[in-house]
């Protein structure tokens, strides 16, 4: 929705888990000597203060990757995330998160190329500024990225990352990703598309990861977070998931060492835990 800004939510247990899971995919994808299109539908903002405004109202940093940051015993996967959070806070104090922009910038190659959507004005704004000296490699365009999907695909390089990660605020949105994906992967089959969702008491979250699955009977994997039990008002976030079509064949491992530990650092009561399927060829 146009109200929804992310910076209330920077740095909390959801972005920890799908930020994990986008470096991974990221420092796999870009080994290859091919070029690389890394495409964002929702892009937000590049980077977000955690010590002033938006984000310093519920301070849910502080319960995300606040818990993480002063750790030396991270497995890898979480050790390599880290790392990335690090290098926009090189004092060692944690003021600055990066968005899924900056992590794409900070770990494509030049020759790759980044393609990014956000349909909130002021975010897209602040977007196209942060980026305005990298074109062509990375353009941002101002409007809604369901419909940006289409003109990108099937990128020339015949690789891409594709992101989907709108708010979920409006319901509608659900049936939007499924028809998004439906559309992109007639168009591009091959590409490895990252769908994160929230975990909330509504029907058609339930429901969703159902209906991801069924988009193809093998090559997918799904990982979900929860860090406590739902709030008895049946409102708020109480964990979120990750859905990967045609995953990279390493990611089910590393999230075989990341999620114990993620689950055990970030839970906030006893109903914690996560879950990790996969139906790989």
């Amino acid at each position: 929705m146009l109200s929804y800004r992310h910076a209330f939510h920077a740095g909390n247990h959801a972005d920890v888990l799908k930020h994990t899971v986008l470096v991974h995919l990221l420092q796999y994808l870009t080994q290859k000597d091919k070029p690389l299109w890394i495409i964002d539908t929702h892009a937000g903002a590049a980077t977000y203060r955690l010590d002033e405004g938006y984000a310093t109202k519920n301070a849910e940093f502080e319960t995300g990757i606040a818990r993480l940051w002063l750790r030396d015993d991270l497995p890898p996967p979480l050790a390599d995330y880290l790392e990335t959070v690090r290098a926009l806070n090189p004092d060692g104090r944690l003021r600055l998160y990066p968005g899924s922009p900056q992590l794409a910038a900070q770990l494509s190659r030049r020759k790759d190329r980044l393609r990014m959507f956000e349909l909130h004005s002021s975010e897209s704004q602040l977007l196209q500024q942060y980026f305005r000296d990298d074109a062509p490699r990375v353009i941002v365009q101002a409007g809604d990225g369901f419909a940006g999907l289409q003109s990108v695909l099937p990128p020339p390089s015949r690789r891409a990352l594709v992101l989907i990660d709108p708010s979920y605020e409006d319901k509608g949105d659900y049936r939007a990703v499924l028809t998004a994906l439906r559309d992109a992967r007639k168009r591009f089959r091959a590409g490895v598309y990252a769908i994160w969702y929230p975990q909330v008491q509504r029907r058609e979250a339930r429901a969703f990861p159902g209906q991801l699955r069924e988009m193809q009977d093998k090559d997918w994997l799904h990982v979900t977070l929860t860090v406590k039990k739902p709030a008895s008002s049946g409102y708020g976030l109480h964990g979120s998931g990750m859905f990967i079509l045609n995953p990279p064949w390493l990611l089910a491992q590393a999230l075989e060492l990341a999620m114990p530990y993620l689950a055990k650092l970030l839970a906030q009561d006893a109903s914690a835990g996560f879950s990790l399927q996969s139906e790989l060829d």
